[in-house]
């Protein structure tokens, strides 16, 4: 079997034993994406992942993107980006700090023949991209950052033009209690209600993972999202929200501004 799709111009084709080797050199992967029938990563522990996850929110999202602008936040293998793409996004453009993932992905998007814009940036260098995506996709990120809330924040007020399409993994209560506008120095209880918003700090390792730092519980991924300025949408599976960019609580204070790469670059 092969693959035939049209790169500037003439047809290539891409032979499934040369997909595979390539496939070999860049693992292991996280994405298990089908290559011409060639699975990423057959074995993942998380069976076909991320596309069993996919399906469970995919109907909330917006089904043609036609005119539309995606940022892909910690692209990873260019999953989402490419399924972005699928749905007919103008412009799709995927970061990540790995370059093993931004090559997986860009092989993944040479087999499938869709156009990706791939970058190596972190969700902190979102300013330098110096523009907002309408839909913004920040997926399985939260809790690999040290500085999850800011991550959020310059999300909000340097990239995120419309919609917000948030998940991170969740631990503790799924309770979400209705929290007052103050508490009294004195009301400690309030700490020990499974409702209220929790994050769990990972010193060491989390599933022989070094970098996961953050994990909150339901309660505090939605405070969280809320307090960065996005109004929730929809909550159409366990740990992904969908979101809207409004206006930022009176109590938050701006992120950092950051300069884009093209007045570093003239300065």
């Amino acid at each position: 079997m092969s693959e035939r799709r049209v790169a500037d111009g003439p047809d290539v084709v891409i032979g499934s034993d040369i997909i595979q080797r390539r496939i070999e050199e860049l693992g292991p992967w996280f994405h298990n994406i089908q290559l011409n029938g060639v699975s990423t990563a057959p074995d993942h522990p998380l069976n076909d992942y991320p596309m069993w996850k996919w399906r469970r929110f995919a109907h909330a999202l917006p089904q043609d993107l036609t005119g539309r602008t995606v940022l892909d936040i910690g692209c990873n293998a260019g999953f989402y980006a490419l399924e972005m793409k699928r749905r007919g996004a103008d412009r799709v453009v995927g970061i990540d700090e790995d370059p093993r993932y931004l090559a997986q992905a860009r092989l993944a998007a040479e087999v499938t023949g869709l156009e990706i814009e791939l970058r190596q940036l972190s969700v902190y260098d979102v300013a330098r991209l110096g523009k907002r995506f309408d839909v913004v996709l920040f997926m399985g990120v939260l809790y690999h950052l040290r500085h999850p809330l800011l991550a959020l924040d310059l999300i909000h007020d340097h990239a995120a033009g419309d919609l917000l399409v948030f998940q991170t993994m969740q631990r503790g209560s799924d309770v979400v209690w209705q929290i007052e506008e103050d508490y009294g120095f004195w009301n400690a209880s309030i700490f020990h209600h499974a409702g209220f918003p929790s994050m769990h700090f990972i010193e060491k390792r989390y599933a022989g993972d070094p970098t996961n730092w953050w994990i909150p519980n339901r309660a505090c991924a939605e405070a969280m999202v809320r307090s960065a300025g996005f109004q929730i949408l929809d909550h159409p599976e366990d740990e992904v929200y969908v979101c809207r960019r409004a206006e930022v609580p009176a109590t938050r204070p701006k992120a950092p501004a950051i300069a884009s790469l093209d007045r570093i670059a003239s300065a």
